[in-house]
Order: C-alpha cells, then structure tokens, then sequence
C-alpha cells in the first residue's frame, strides 16, 4: 500500500517484533513488558493503563521512536501515540522529550501532529515558575524546545508552499498552525518565514464539510496572529481583509463566522483597518448577521462590540470620509453635508480620487437602488457636483449620467422626481439658470 494512504485504524492492526527487538537490546525487557500489556487491548483498557502508568508507557514511546528506525514500527507507535493524545490532549504533560519526524508522510504526519499536542498543551513558564508552582531553571530544556519549534515552523511552511501529500499536505499543516499560533515564540518564527502571506489564499468561502474546516483552522490561524503586531503589520497591506469579510458574509457554520468577527474585532482598531471596513461595507453586514438565529453566546457578543467599534470608528471619520461611507454602502439620506454648499466646496477635489470613484458609484447607485429617498439625495448630489466642480457638467456627462437621471424624471416617487428634474436643468442649463428656475 502507498505510504501516503496510511491511516492510524490499519497501522494499528499490524503484529510489531518486541520480542526480536528485546533480544537485539533495542528495548529493555520492562519495556517488553509495558508494550505486551497495552498492545492489541481495547482503548478503555488502554485508557486505564495510561492513568496507572502514563509517563513509563510515554518513555518507551519515545525511546522506540529514538533508537528504532524501522518504517513499519515507528508508523505503529507514532500512530499509538496519535491515538492517546487525540482521546486525552492533557495526557501530552507526560511527555518531557522532544519528538523529530523522518521518514514517510505518515512517519511526518503523525510526528507533527503529535509535536504540535505536546507544545500547545505543556505547562506556560513565567518568570521561571511553571503554571503549577514549580521552578524552572534548564536553559537547556527551552532551548531544546525552541529548535524543534522552529525546525516544525520551517516544515510547516514548506508544506503550505509545496505539499508532501496532495491532499493532506496542507490541512496537516493548517491544523497544526492552529494549535501552535498561541506560542508567542511560533508566532515570531512564522511571520519570520514569510508564512503570513501562506494562509491569505486559503481565505475563501468553502462548502465541504473538508474545506469548510480547513477555512475554520486558517481563520483560527488568522486570529492568533491578530495579537501579534508584526503579523497585523503583513495583514493590512495584504487581500486578507476582503477575503475574511467575503467569508462572514457567506459562511452558515457558526464556528467559521465566530472566529472571523472576533478577528475582525481584534483588527477594528489597527493599522487602517476600520476604514477600510466601513469601505466594505462591514456595517451593513454586521446588521444582517445580528438578524440570524445564532446560539454562540460569545459570538453575539462578538457582533455587539464590533457593531459600536464601527460606529466609533464611523463618527472619527472626516465630513468626507462619512459621505464615502454613505455612497458604497449604497444608502443615502439628508444628512446635512448634502445641502451644505460649504461641505461640496472644500471637498470637492476629493471626488477626483482614484479616478472619480466616488462619483462613478454614486451614478451606479441611479440603476441599482429601489430606495426613493437613496435616489433623490443621488440626484442632488450629482447637481451639487455640476455646480462645484469646474468641470462638473462634462465629467458627469462623460460618464453616461444624462440618460440614467432622466429616466427617474418619471419615477413615481415626486421627491426622485423633483430632484432628477434639479440635475437634469444643471446639467444642460448651467448651475446659476438651474437655480433660478428652482427658485
């Protein structure tokens, strides 16, 4: 059978030599007696032994792992060892060692998984005092620690960029990532690497119940890296922010969602990061996730602070920066700074921006909007360009208003009409005869 298409069930069916290997001296006759009585025994029975006996049962593990080279043997205990960390992760305490990986993909595989258990859920030391109350002082044992962390970093990146496994490569690396991303040190070591830009394509809504977790573990990833400043410093100047709003926006999977807005809270107050948020249209969306049935406590709280982060963000805006906001989220109304000729004056240069973006939204939204008053107020606003800008009556009919406005000259709505009627009269007549027949 192809190595790759290993899984723990078959590995673990296999009848291993600890008597051949006694007899050579690769395992001491303890050993030989730890393995006979937790080899072939039901998982529960198993689970006792570990109880009884877990860190004797973990050195024979690791010395197996250590000094036998065999494929087939090292597959069977790395797949043992898999399988007790994956019923119980806290049983990782028992190990005090490192683990290398080598060997096939399987061999990788469960070595990296088995690693990435033993890091995230050791003891955090502080100020040398381990979280249980004892001291700390082996150099030596953090140093250990920090080589294999980067050794594990290097191969993680590896496969995101170039997968040993074509369909396992990557989700093995994701999910390790994912319980790695809290170590402060594996933090520095990714971002380190280039790794940041890695997880950005893997952003993108998913269907499969596959993909679908492989987008969660990404966005998990994201959202570490969220508390990290370096890795915040990549995301602002990547895709990642449109590609998370593009996910909340679609996903149905409450731990997707989850996992996405705290990360976009996290962000709300970073780098540019609001308004761009506000420029996607975050507000809206964040409205519309609120109105579905979630049951994640934390979720909804999540939505709560960054509906008010938003609107914080929204009122330390500039005058312009409101109006832009108002635009691309494709709803207007008579806030003041329509009608404020003092506010068309001073900003009137800024609609010149990235090729009259503003302006060209504000045209779009004559053919998308079903909103009387979203209409009117675009109407009059595109008359308040005519009028302020030099060549406002040439930019606008450049860019195919004429005929947009004059058909909502008949829309049923008198106040659309009315104001279609305002832009139409400057657009052909000039701003001053305009305001004199409106008078």
């Amino acid at each position: 059978m192809d190595q790759a298409e290993l899984n723990t069930e078959q590995v673990l069916k296999r009848d291993i030599p600890w008597e051949t290997y006694m007899t050579t001296k690769l395992i001491s006759g303890t050993s030989l007696q730890l393995l006979r009585r937790y080899d072939n025994r039901p998982e529960s029975y198993r689970a006792q032994l570990l109880d009884d006996d877990g860190p004797a049962y973990v050195r024979v593990f690791v010395s197996i792992l250590r000094d036998i080279y065999k494929e087939e043997t090292v597959e069977y205990v790395l797949a043992l060892v898999d399988e007790m960390l994956t019923a119980n992760p806290k049983r990782a305490r028992f190990f005090h060692d490192k683990l290398l990986w080598k060997g096939n993909w399987f061999i990788q595989e469960k070595s990296c998984k088995i690693v990435a258990l033993i890091v995230s859920s050791r003891p955090k030391i502080q100020d040398g005092i381990i979280a249980n109350g004892e001291a700390s002082n082996s150099k030596k044992k953090s140093t250990s620690i920090d080589d294999v962390l980067q050794g594990l970093v290097e191969w993680l990146c590896e496969q995101l960029k170039k997968p040993s496994h074509p369909s396992r490569g990557v989700p093995t690396a994701i999910s390790c990532l994912a319980m790695l991303l809290k170590e402060p040190m594996v933090r520095s070591s990714f971002v380190q690497a280039d790794g940041v830009k890695l997880l950005i394509p893997l952003i993108s809504p998913a269907s499969t119940q596959q993909s679908i977790q492989l987008l969660y573990e990404t966005c998990l990833c994201v959202w570490l890296l969220s508390y990290y400043e370096p890795a915040v410093e990549y995301l602002a100047t990547s895709r990642a922010l449109p590609r998370l709003i593009d996910v909340v926006k679609s996903s149905t999977k409450e731990k997707v969602v989850r996992v996405v807005v705290l990360t976009l809270r996290n962000l709300l107050s970073k780098a540019a990061f609001g308004a761009q948020m506000i420029d996607h249209g975050l507000p809206q969306i964040v409205q519309s996730l609120k109105a579905q049935a979630w049951s994640d406590e934390d979720l909804l709280e999540a939505l709560n602070q960054l509906e008010e982060g938003l609107k914080d963000k929204i009122k330390k805006l500039s005058s312009f920066d409101k109006y832009k906001q108002e635009v691309l989220l494709g709803q207007l109304d008579w806030s003041p700074m329509h009608k404020d000729n003092l506010f068309w004056r001073d900003n009137i240069k800024n609609f010149e921006e990235n090729d009259f973006q503003i302006l060209r939204v504000l045209i779009t939204i004559l053919d998308t909007s079903n909103d009387p008053r979203t209409l009117a107020v675009a109407c009059y606003d595109l008359s308040q360009f005519i009028q302020h800008h030099p060549a406002g009556r040439i930019i606008v009919t450049d860019l195919k208003a004429k005929e947009r406005v004059m058909k909502l000259m008949n829309h049923e709505n008198p106040e659309v009409t009315k104001n279609a009627l305002l832009c139409i009269q400057r657009l052909f007549l000039g701003a001053k005869y305009a305001s004199f027949l409106q008078v």
